[in-house]
């Protein structure tokens, strides 16, 4: 079983933890001041402006473990796009500060509640995985699946973007009351 440890205590932070207690992983949550990191893999469970401080804090903590960016970089002065350049994003900016790490694109695609309930709709949660190494992404397929829920490799890091765009769009059909927020997007096979 893996050691994860979450950097966040919100709603996403406590749902994560849960999928991956029940799967019998070790799960411990760090606040977003500092804290001796036990992980094998790490979760950035806080919202994209506080990325930069997380690693400020984290950073030489983070050398060889995998760590996992939920973020949506949701531009909210005017939530109409997203904080990142076109051809970028989230966690192509974390991959690039952490060098030593190995950064995958997870869970910004779902809301805490379908994560916690194991469910969208009738559908089995499905966490889309996007990432450059393929043992990170199969390390945390695998907490993912030992937790109940299903884990699709969405390739390269370079999807990242895309799996932004995708949450991104969610988030605002949620903010504006077309969907609940327990709704979500779910591949059926």
């Amino acid at each position: 079983m893996s050691s994860v440890s979450i950097i966040g205590n919100g709603n996403m932070a406590k749902a994560i933890g849960g999928v991956a207690a029940a799967g019998g992983s070790t799960v411990e949550y760090l606040g977003r001041d500092g804290g001796a990191v036990a992980g094998d893999v790490v979760v950035f469970a806080v919202p994209y402006p506080e990325v930069e401080s997380v690693i400020a804090t984290y950073g030489e903590a983070l050398a060889g473990k995998i760590v996992v960016d939920i973020t949506n970089p949701v531009d909210f002065a005017t939530f109409d796009g997203l904080a990142v350049p076109a051809d970028s994003s989230a966690a192509a900016v974390i991959a690039a500060a952490l060098p030593q790490s190995k950064v995958v694109k997870a869970f910004n695609t779902n809301f805490g509640a379908t994560l916690a309930s194991g469910t969208v709709g009738a559908e089995t949660t499905t966490v889309l995985i996007a990432g450059d190494d393929d043992d990170a992404k199969a390390t945390l397929a695998g907490i993912v699946t030992a937790g109940g829920l299903k884990a699709v490799d969405a390739g390269s890091l370079k999807r990242a973007r895309e799996l932004e765009s995708l949450g991104f769009l969610q988030i605002t059909l949620a903010a504006a009351e077309r969907v609940s927020w327990t709704a979500g997007f779910t591949l059926v096979a």
